[in-house]
């Protein structure tokens, strides 16, 4: 059974893509979704066994490769975090396939699409389970294929294309930092397997001096991952390949920013806490990082127009509650909010593209409005995933949400106050940025053309289950699952164990400051964006223009990046890459080089040919005459050449070279 819950999507995938167009739409989709399903209820039951009791199963299947001292086997590992992980995957997928019947049934290719979905619920279960970093980083490799494949699905659009080219490289500067994360733990441990390392990880180890600093190996070892979990979970500098994943089909973003693909960061270093709770440095660095992203994406989010965007945005904030939780050594309450955050998440992407699919693929909030009339069902929906999203009282969010900060406080420490006066100030952000999304698309007066008003409809049968179902989750699941199931699969310190102290020390005013924060931001967004054009010109300045294209440019990071980093590499990859070295070196010495001699040499020959037969005759004469004449010459020499004597003559004076070399050599001695 649990070797099914891996393996299941692979069936579904492989079927689907080798007899697509034999099955068809219909058969493709049945298969897919019937095979997700199934995973989805084994994860349940995987969750039954292990969690309550915290009994790990762990299966090894067959050795792969053995080689003297370095030995990686398959092997899958169900422990806490891991059926915890399975269940969200699982289920948001499961979730996510149905929808997705109904919303690509007019597209010609959608047996493709549905081979393609099924991918990251195969890469993504591969990698909680594996027990080994080679096979982590298997499925740290195929979520990043399946995130290339699906954004670039619609590949003759142009902006997919573009975004899909972009996700590419950004997943490989994630992947400077984890593969030489994970050599690094085999040189230090001289092991892949986990157990192994996270059991010596408390050996002291010694440090590395470099520059006048000194660096445990261990702190860089986890820098190193942290850069991988930040090119996997969109953290700063690598967040902006997340908003442009929106190009692909809204269920694409629902399975990649709810479930799978984002969420491979937070897990890996939640799985790595025994390396992590060591280098008190790596997690002032990983709590800095979580806590700046949640700040960053929550303020460029409040002025973005695209509804799969602000979305989108939210996404990276949240990811960063997640991330500066873990920085804090509270791996399982960021795990928590990572499930959390996948129910509320996906019914949000999935009420969107409700909203987009019946308004002809329109995505500007501008261009929508007083859709609340036409779209009762998904409004109310897009209501239940925002109230969750902000962590009012009650949903799902608040009982994750309201911890995290709660527990950044109780830290005290710098970084741990950081951490929470950036996330407070976050929250106002994320709640004036999801009320804004939801007036301007179905509250203020619309703004939609006459042909798209007529022809919008709710969300039908097939669309509205899978989002019932998700806000069932993202009222109720936080509630449910706040009861401590982790054991102790989530290692932490004992000096850095605090959840007790937040629960019982923690001042009541710091509990309720997220309150007044999501309110004032909801109330803001009520006031403000009725009469925004209004507001704008009341406020028309330069510095509030420049703050107004700061905030719409995204904090002009893609300028940045595109200026400084982009453009530097393509200018060294044209100019040295291909001109110097493909077009210039390896051409002239290899194939084109000496095709190019023998051509040039054939064409001066050539010249040779005046078409006059003397000329030919001469040639000939000139060629002949010395082998007539050495051949002549060879009777009257020969009795004075001796042959054997000039062998004598070439052994003799390699015979003397050597000696002479042999006395060079003694003398110097």
């Amino acid at each position: 059974m649990y070797l099914l819950i891996v393996f299941l999507p692979l069936l579904g995938s492989s079927v689907a893509g080798a007899f697509g167009r034999f099955l068809g739409s219909e058969g493709t989709a049945i298969m897919t979704t019937t095979c997700v399903s199934f995973s989805s209820i084994f994860s349940l039951i995987a969750f039954y066994e292990v969690a309550p009791g915290a009994s790990a199963c762990y299966l090894r299947i067959a050795p792969w490769i053995s080689s003297e001292m370095f030995d990686a086997s398959w092997g899958f590992l169900f422990d806490s975090p891991t059926v915890v992980m399975l269940i969200v995957v699982t289920s948001v997928s499961s979730l996510v396939h149905p929808y997705s019947i109904a919303y690509m049934s007019e597209d010609p290719h959608s047996p493709r699409f549905m081979c393609y979905l099924s991918i990251p619920t195969l890469f993504m279960p591969m990698l909680v389970t594996g027990d080994n970093s080679l096979q982590l980083f298997l499925g740290w490799e195929g979520v990043g294929l399946a995130s290339y494949l699906l954004i670039h699905f619609w590949s003759t659009r142009l902006q997919a294309d573009k975004a899909a080219t972009k996700a590419m490289p950004v997943n490989r500067v994630g992947d400077f930092g984890s593969a030489p994360g994970i050599s690094g733990r085999f040189t230090l441990f001289q092991t892949v397997d986990s157990s192994t390392i996270f059991a010596r990880a408390s050996a002291p180890r010694n440090s590395w001096i470099s520059r006048n600093m000194r660096l445990n190996a261990i702190t860089l070892i986890c820098i190193l991952l942290l850069i991988g979990a930040a090119g996997k979970s969109a953290q700063i500098g690598s967040h902006t390949r997340s908003p442009d994943a929106m190009e692909g089909p809204t269920p694409v973003s629902a399975s990649i920013h709810a479930a799978t693909t984002v969420t491979a960061g937070v897990f890996m270093i939640a799985r790595c806490s025994p390396l992590f709770e060591y280098p008190p440095t790596a997690l002032i660095v990983i709590t800095s990082a979580g806590a700046t992203t949640s700040f960053l994406a929550a303020t460029t989010g409040i002025l973005q127009n695209d509804l799969k965007r602000v979305i989108a945005y939210s996404t990276c904030s949240q990811l960063g509650y997640m991330i500066f939780a873990c920085g804090i050594s509270n791996y399982s309450v960021s795990v928590f909010h990572l499930m959390n955050h996948a129910f509320f998440k996906a019914l949000l992407f999935l009420s969107a593209g409700s909203v987009i699919h019946a308004m002809s693929d329109e995505q500007d909030m501008r261009k929508m409005g007083g859709l609340a009339s036409s779209f009762p069902f998904t409004y109310a929906m897009m209501l239940m995933g925002s109230l969750s999203l902000i962590g009012s009282p009650f949903p799902t969010g608040s009982y994750s949400k309201d911890v995290i900060l709660e527990l950044a406080y109780t830290k005290y420490t710098i970084s741990g106050n950081f951490a929470f006066w950036l996330g407070s100030v976050s929250v106002l952000f994320t709640s004036y940025y999801s009320f804004r999304s939801l007036f301007l698309t179905f509250l203020v007066p619309t703004n939609s053309f006459g042909r798209d008003i007529l022809r919008c409809h709710d969300a039908p049968i097939p669309m509205a289950i899978p989002s019932i179902l998700l806000a069932l989750g993202s009222l109720f699941v936080g509630y449910l699952a706040k009861s401590n199931f982790w054991a102790n699969s989530p290692f932490v310190l004992p000096k850095n164990e605090i959840l007790a102290e937040s629960e019982f020390a923690a001042p009541t005013i710091t509990e309720l400051i997220p309150i007044p924060f999501s309110t004032s931001g909801a109330s803001v967004a009520y006031n403000v964006n009725p009469v925004a054009d209004q507001f704008q010109r009341a406020f028309q300045s330069t510095f509030g223009n420049r703050l107004y294209c700061f905030f719409n440019k995204r904090w002009f990071f893609d300028q940045v990046l595109n200026d400084f980093l982009v453009r530097s590499f393509l200018r060294f990859g044209y100019e040295v890459s291909f001109e110097a070295l493909d077009k210039g070196a390896i051409e002239i010495l290899g194939p084109y080089g000496i095709s190019y001699t023998f051509r040039r040499l054939a064409e001066r020959i050539s010249q040779l040919q005046s078409g006059s037969v003397y000329h030919y005759a001469f040639a000939m004469l000139l060629g002949s005459t010395p082998f007539v004449t050495f051949s002549r010459m060879w009777d009257s020499l020969s009795s004075w050449v001796d042959n054997r004597l000039s062998f004598i003559l070439i052994v003799s004076s390699l015979y003397n070279k050597i000696e002479s070399q042999d006395s060079k050599s003694n003398w110097r001695a």
